[in-house]
């Protein structure tokens, strides 16, 4: 067995660390709120000693904002070949992630006090959600279709979704999302 320390196992001690420290910490926000969590709370519940969670993360704040950049697309919907469906199950999802216990409060970290890190934060935000919008877009076109533009998408329903959500603004909910689809996608068969 090769010892050169260079290259990294994928996996490994640091993988499960951060998987229990984020785990814990969705668990905490979820559970006592945000402004209630503390990282020495976060690693008691993670099973590790909070001098880990300083030396790596910090902050609290640098903590959930990690967790908010590593919570990926898992869960997000397969795209059905339809896109106004697909549109919408992408946005539904969006809102789901939102409005989930702790959501707003990831996105919030992820926006950081720091300028800097506010404008890096945004910008992750945006590229994740992007992505997470680009393909229903690319498929459409594959099929012959005329999509809207992403920074349409992103103005008319991911946007207001996003302002929605921030202000906790009543009948933020699934048929509003279909709402925004069908106002993008006029003339369209529902």
């Amino acid at each position: 067995m090769n010892a050169d320390t260079s290259t990294r196992r994928p996996g490994g001690r640091s993988a499960r660390v951060r998987a229990a420290v984020h785990s814990a910490a969705v668990a905490l926000v979820a559970e006592r709120g945000a402004d209630q969590v503390t990282l020495p709370a976060v690693a008691e519940r993670a099973g590790v000693n909070s001098s880990t969670l300083y030396r790596r993360w910090g902050t609290l704040a640098a903590l959930l904002a990690d967790v908010a950049k590593h919570r990926g697309d898992v869960d997000a919907p397969p795209l059905v070949g339809d896109l106004r469906a697909d549109l919408e199950n992408q946005a539904v999802w969006t809102l789901a992630e939102l409005s989930r216990p702790g959501g707003i409060a990831f996105f919030r970290a992820e926006v950081a006090p720091d300028v800097d890190e506010r404008h890096e934060g945004l910008r992750e935000c945006l590229r994740r959600v992007s992505e997470r919008f680009r393909p229903v877009l690319d498929a459409a076109r594959e099929r012959g279709e005329e999509p809207p533009s992403l920074e349409r998408v992103l103005d008319r329903i991911i946007a207001p979704l996003y302002f929605r959500v921030v202000f906790s603004i009543p009948g933020t909910d699934e048929a509003y999302v279909r709402e925004l689809v069908a106002g993008l996608l006029p003339g369209r068969p529902a």
